[in-house]
Protein backbone atom coordinates (compact mmCIF):
# COMPACT_ATOMS: atom_id res chain seq x y z
CA UNK A 1 0.00 0.00 0.00
CA UNK A 2 1.43 3.00 -0.86
CA UNK A 3 1.55 6.18 1.23
CA UNK A 4 0.11 8.99 0.88
CA UNK A 5 1.04 13.04 1.24
CA UNK A 6 -1.60 15.12 4.06
CA UNK A 7 -2.55 16.91 0.62
CA UNK A 8 -3.54 13.88 -0.64
CA UNK A 9 -4.99 12.18 2.26
CA UNK A 10 -6.97 15.83 2.95
CA UNK A 11 -7.93 15.21 -0.98
CA UNK A 12 -9.36 11.55 -0.65
CA UNK A 13 -11.21 12.50 2.79
CA UNK A 14 -12.96 15.72 0.88
CA UNK A 15 -14.04 13.17 -2.04
CA UNK A 16 -15.30 10.98 0.18
CA UNK A 17 -17.13 13.46 2.39
CA UNK A 18 -18.63 15.12 -1.17
CA UNK A 19 -19.68 11.59 -1.99
CA UNK A 20 -21.36 10.70 1.47
CA UNK A 21 -23.21 14.32 0.91
CA UNK A 22 -24.31 13.45 -2.13
CA UNK A 23 -25.54 10.50 -1.10
CA UNK A 24 -27.33 12.28 1.87
CA UNK A 25 -29.10 14.44 -0.55
CA UNK A 26 -30.25 11.97 -2.70
CA UNK A 27 -31.97 9.90 -0.05
CA UNK A 28 -33.55 13.61 1.76
CA UNK A 29 -35.21 13.97 -1.92
CA UNK A 30 -36.32 10.48 -2.15
CA UNK A 31 -37.59 10.67 1.62
CA UNK A 32 -39.28 14.22 0.20
CA UNK A 33 -40.82 12.58 -2.57
CA UNK A 34 -41.97 9.36 -0.43
CA UNK A 35 -43.31 12.18 2.48
CA UNK A 36 -45.42 13.67 -0.24
CA UNK A 37 -46.86 10.68 -1.69
CA UNK A 38 -47.85 9.43 1.60
CA UNK A 39 -49.46 12.67 2.57
CA UNK A 40 -51.26 12.56 -0.36
CA UNK A 41 -52.49 9.26 0.01
CA UNK A 42 -53.08 9.81 3.90
CA UNK A 43 -55.51 12.77 2.09
CA UNK A 44 -56.88 10.44 -0.29
CA UNK A 45 -58.09 8.27 2.72
CA UNK A 46 -59.44 10.92 4.54
CA UNK A 47 -61.49 11.76 2.21
CA UNK A 48 -62.57 8.07 1.63
CA UNK A 49 -63.51 8.07 4.90
CA UNK A 50 -66.12 10.76 5.63
CA UNK A 51 -68.35 9.67 2.14
CA UNK A 52 -67.70 6.05 3.66
CA UNK A 53 -69.31 7.21 6.61
CA UNK A 54 -71.92 9.70 5.14
CA UNK A 55 -73.28 6.95 3.01
CA UNK A 56 -73.34 4.73 6.28
CA UNK A 57 -75.06 7.40 7.72
CA UNK A 58 -77.83 7.38 4.76
CA UNK A 59 -77.77 3.70 5.19
CA UNK A 60 -78.89 3.76 8.71
CA UNK A 61 -81.38 6.41 8.48
CA UNK A 62 -83.38 4.45 5.46
CA UNK A 63 -82.86 1.30 7.30
CA UNK A 64 -84.61 3.17 10.36
CA UNK A 65 -86.92 4.53 8.16
CA UNK A 66 -87.79 1.24 7.19
CA UNK A 67 -88.15 -0.41 10.14
CA UNK A 68 -90.59 2.52 11.41
CA UNK A 69 -93.01 1.50 8.31
CA UNK A 70 -92.89 -2.03 8.92
CA UNK A 71 -93.78 -1.42 12.34
CA UNK A 72 -96.70 0.88 11.43
CA UNK A 73 -97.86 -1.71 9.07
CA UNK A 74 -97.94 -4.17 11.76
CA UNK A 75 -99.43 -1.88 13.80
CA UNK A 76 -102.45 -1.00 11.33
CA UNK A 77 -103.51 -5.06 10.36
Amino acid sequence: MSEHSPKQQFELELKKLERRLGELLHTCGQLKEENRSLRSRQDALINERAGLLQKNEQVRARVESMIGRLKAMEHGS
